[in-house]
């Protein structure tokens, strides 16, 4: 099976993203702009969802509506920069159960270590979206895949706002079932990791840290 990419062109998200690219954008404005492209972005990454038919009354008669079915849904941000997309899922999905993973880099060895991990006991049952604004060499969303697949998660997508074809491709050779929802895939990554032309450190411009 192969990595299934969608990087998602509507002019709403474009729009968005040159705001949130922007180094002017002050902290609160970027703030609001990764919830709305979370939304958008949420939108899409949903689509395939099981649905069905049922019957409702309308205040004129009876009719068919539809309603999802099958599997519920897991929302689990890796901390910290997936927080900032996470209420913009809730709002779409109030029903879905929240898990965290918790991760950082190594400097020396430069591989992702994991300090903390909580997840909806049913997470086997359920389609999780990981959440991460930047996937950029892909070594800490794939550490993430791997804890909620040995969790017994069997459908995981992962909604990003920016991506580097290096953490594509980290994906794709690991855990080629994964489908990833993004605005952009950006040109690649510079000496120091970053993605360009990318947006900055998204966790810092969430929280206004350096």
């Amino acid at each position: 099976m192969s990595c299934v990419v969608v990087e998602v062109d509507h002019p709403l998200v474009q729009h968005k993203l040159g705001l949130l690219r922007d180094v002017t954008t002050p902290t609160q404005q970027f703030r609001q702009l990764v919830n709305e492209l979370t939304l958008l972005l949420t939108y899409e990454a949903t689509k395939d969802l099981a649905d069905e038919e049922f019957e409702i009354e309308t205040p004129l008669e009876r009719t068919a509506a539809r309603r999802i079915s099958g599997k519920k849904v897991a929302v689990c941000p890796i901390l910290r920069a997936g927080v900032g997309m996470l209420d913009a899922v809730l709002s779409l999905i109030p029903g879905a159960r929240v898990g965290f993973i918790g991760l950082y880099r190594d400097e020396e060895t430069l591989e992702p270590v994991e300090y903390f991990v909580k997840l909806p006991n049913d997470v086997a049952d359920r389609d999780v979206l990981l959440l991460d604004p930047m996937l950029a060499t892909g070594n800490s969303t794939a550490a993430a895949v791997t804890t909620v697949k040995a969790a017994g998660a069997t459908s995981v997508r992962l909604i990003a706002l920016i991506a580097a074809p290096e953490g594509i491709a980290r994906i794709h050779r690991d855990h080629p079932d994964v489908s990833i929802v993004v605005a952009s895939v950006d040109r690649a990554l510079n000496e120091k990791g970053y993605i360009v032309p990318g947006l900055g450190d998204a966790g810092d411009r969430l929280y206004g840290t350096k």
